[in-house]
């Protein structure tokens, strides 16, 4: 009896497709974005910015393979906001990444928006408002992707998610306000009030002797970071911002802003005693730290609930990890055949309105009037010219493929975390506090760490590298919200021509545009006819004089308010009543 080929291999192929049909899904998730009201460090009721009614927000989870589509409906009344998947690549989809006047407009409030988008990457991951200055408001959750081919999966028993905040009791269109002003001349930021750990203080996470737990651990803070450790055990990092990396003892993580690890903590074999794990906040962070402030907050690793949860042990100094000597797991190789190199000069300084701004190369961002994708797919040939993109956008154009580099400078005192989006960096490099610009001799690991967040220090420099294989509009900056507000942020424009090609942005992306009253086409000012005609764009305020200096501003602003003291004082003399005055002069 002839068998037809065709008829035994059609079976195999259908029954092939429907089980990799059946091992993806898509995940919905429709969020209602509003006000409530919540008190997580119990010491101040306030405003938050909520998802469905509840705060904290949920927690958004999928599977490595799966379709996530999440339903935005913007409720707020009275503030745009967006949505951005921080460290997802969101390959294909750049229209999906959030950035408000980066990648889409801003959601005004009674529109709905959608994203839709495949995540191919596992790990920790987070999302989080993208519009100005918003997320420590309370929109900000942990984003998790799970791994079913996880090289640790076998190694844990369960999974617990950790995240860290920062916490201020005042709004921060409030802040916002006092922090970029005249009457702010050194651009100190404000300090929380509090530190929390899952949007709370004083949690207790119920573990069993013997069993070995997988903690998730998010930096979610607008500008604090924590040195965080769990007396009486030892972690072993796996992952840090979606990269597994070979394992590695720690018993301190320091975790900036917009970081996460993976930890693997096998539980003790007894059950005589609970104990305590910590966040601290790194108080050189602070220009000056208020008195009073708790910079930590504290947790329990419970063995015993019948047991008293101790308090934490002094610490005399912190010692944390070096995450510089992580090894990812894959082995990928130093990019060495640097196809473009940026240098970027990292400043704080001051302009002619008398406020403190951050800038790389002398220029300070200011968002375009047109989001820059929709520059990009609008310009035609134009799109390859960074010019189109405006002066304080701050634009670099990226030829797919590219190996490219990045050397960052710090010309501040100040700690950094930077981040980029859409793609993973290689550390190539990370110079010691104080070493100033760097110099092109130093040695680079042939296997360097990667991740999306790393730190440069006071006065340091850091090299990152990347191959530019994902074409979109990415950001990088400093992810201390503060310094995201003050300008500290450049724009990477990758293969536009391929964009224009390949990218088909759905409507109601753009109906988020018309109801906001916010063009889509042209330039950054918006000039469809003369591509390089900027008249009208966006832009910073002019320089200060010449010769006038930060301490200047201070002293001028100083004078200023002891004028106004004066004033007040003679205004309040004069209007007392004349025997009163008479009697306190005898």
């Amino acid at each position: 009896m002839a068998i037809s080929l065709s008829n035994f291999l059609l079976p195999s192929i259908l029954l092939l497709a429907t089980g990799l049909l059946s091992e993806a899904a898509t995940v919905t998730y429709d969020f209602d974005v509003s006000w409530v009201h919540a008190n997580p460090d119990g010491a101040f009721v306030r405003p938050v910015i909520g998802i469905n009614g509840q705060w904290p927000i949920p927690t958004i989870t999928a599977t490595k393979g799966d379709r996530v589509i999440v339903n935005v409906k913007n409720s707020l009344g009275n503030e745009t906001t967006s949505l951005h998947f921080h460290g997802l690549f969101q390959n294909g989809t750049t229209h999906m990444d959030g950035p408000a006047s980066v990648t889409q407009c801003g959601i005004p409030p009674g529109s709905s928006f959608t994203y839709d988008f495949m995540v191919e990457q596992p790990g920790t991951y987070w999302y989080h408002s993208h519009t100005r200055g918003q997320y420590p408001d309370g929109l900000r959750g942990p984003l998790i992707i799970h791994d079913p081919d996880s090289p640790y999966k076998d190694q844990y028993d369960e999974e617990i998610i950790l995240t860290f905040e920062d916490w201020y009791h005042d709004m921060m269109n409030n802040l916002l306000a006092k922090f970029i002003s005249l009457s702010n001349p050194t651009g100190a930021e404000p300090v929380p009030q509090s530190a929390l750990w899952n949007s709370t203080q004083n949690i207790s996470i119920p573990v069993q002797p013997g069993k070995t737990y997988m903690f998730r651990m998010v930096n979610m803070a607008a500008f604090s970071a924590p040195y965080v450790w769990f007396e009486g055990h030892t972690m072993r990092v796996v992952e840090v911002d979606g990269i597994y990396t070979e394992p590695a003892e720690a018993n301190m993580l320091y975790m900036t802003a917009a970081q996460r690890y993976s930890v693997l903590i096998t539980m003790n074999n007894d059950t005589d005693s609970n104990f305590a794990f910590v966040a601290s906040m790194d108080q050189d962070l602070f220009d000056q730290v208020p008195e009073g402030l708790n910079p930590n907050v504290t947790g329990w690793l419970v063995y015993d609930d019948k047991k008293e949860l101790p308090a934490p042990a002094f610490v005399d100094e912190f010692d944390p990890f070096d995450d510089y000597t992580l090894v990812p797991q894959d082995g990928m190789s130093l990019l060495d055949e640097v196809d473009y190199s940026i240098t970027f000069d990292m400043k704080m300084d001051n302009l002619g309105d008398g406020a403190n701004y951050a800038f790389f190369n002398d220029i300070t961002y200011v968002r375009p009037k047109v989001p820059t994708l929709y520059t990009a797919l609008t310009t035609g040939s134009s799109a390859t010219n960074p010019a189109v993109y405006g002066v304080n956008t701050n634009s670099f154009v990226l030829n797919k493929n590219d190996v490219v580099e990045i050397i960052l400078n710090n010309d501040d005192p100040g700690k950094h975390p930077f981040h980029l989006h859409g793609h993973e960096f290689q550390v190539a490099f990370r110079s010691d506090e104080e070493a100033g610009a760097y110099v092109n001799n130093v040695t680079m690991p042939q296997v360097p760490m990667r991740r999306d967040t790393v730190l440069v220090r006071p006065n340091g420099n850091i090299v990152l590298r990347f191959r530019a294989n994902n074409p979109g509009i990415w950001l990088f900056h400093c992810h201390i919200e503060w310094h995201v507000a003050s300008g500290l942020v450049a724009t990477m424009v990758e293969a536009p021509l391929d964009l224009q090609q390949n990218l088909k942005v759905p409507e109601d992306h753009y109906q988020a545009c018309h109801d906001g009253n916010i063009p889509i086409e042209g330039n950054a000012a918006g000039n469809t006819v003369d591509l390089l005609d900027l008249t009208g764009a966006n832009v910073s305020p002019d320089p200060l004089p010449a010769g006038f200096t930060t301490k200047g501003i201070v002293a001028l602003v100083f004078s200023c308010l002891s004028a106004l003291l004066g004033v007040a004082v003679i205004a309040w003399y004069g209007a007392a009543p004349i025997g009163k005055a008479q009697k306190g002069s005898s």
